[in-house]
């Protein structure tokens, strides 16, 4: 095969692949904008269990699992994803500081704003004024925590290798 060949074929891919994550991106937010979790009032009112607590967002979550669940078990058999040469799995396990800290601020944005950043970016386009505010703002963080890890990597790239 020729370079040209291999560097069309290479090109090729990389717009399939752009093409299947608008495809997946866009039916994400619809199942979003479907299941009204671009509602910080619906998420708020599942997350409040001991107030007046609306327990239909758990079938939202409940056919995210079996579709997840049965997705993963046929992707997984194939040797490599459909528009890329590997699949991308993380290289480490391990529960750090940052990890748990990150996570206790999600969960805290999640419950103060009722937004997580797929529904957020869903928002965007009902021009939800929350949105319009909270999307900047998990921006910037997801920004600063960027510049963070690149000033002071975490003790994750050293267990790597142990």
């Amino acid at each position: 095969m020729s370079v040209t060949a291999v560097g069309a074929a290479s090109h090729t891919r990389t717009a399939l692949r752009g093409i299947a994550s608008l495809a997946s991106g866009l039916l994400f937010g619809l199942g979003l904008s479907l299941a009204r979790m671009v509602d910080p009032r619906k998420v708020l009112a599942f997350l409040d269990v001991a107030g007046d607590w609306d327990p239909s967002l758990l079938f939202v979550f409940g056919g995210a699992l079996v579709v997840a669940l049965i997705g993963y078990r046929v992707v997984l058999r194939q040797p490599a994803p459909l528009f890329d040469v590997r699949f991308h799995f993380p290289q480490t396990s391990t529960i750090d500081q940052d990890l748990a800290v990150g996570s206790v601020l999600f969960g805290v944005g999640w419950g103060l704003a009722g937004y997580c950043p797929g529904p957020a970016i869903a928002s965007l386009g009902y021009a939800n004024e929350e949105a319009l505010w909270f999307v900047p703002a998990m921006l910037v963080g997801a920004g600063l925590q960027r510049w963070r890890s690149r000033l002071a990597p975490s003790d994750a790239s050293a267990a790597i290798g142990d």
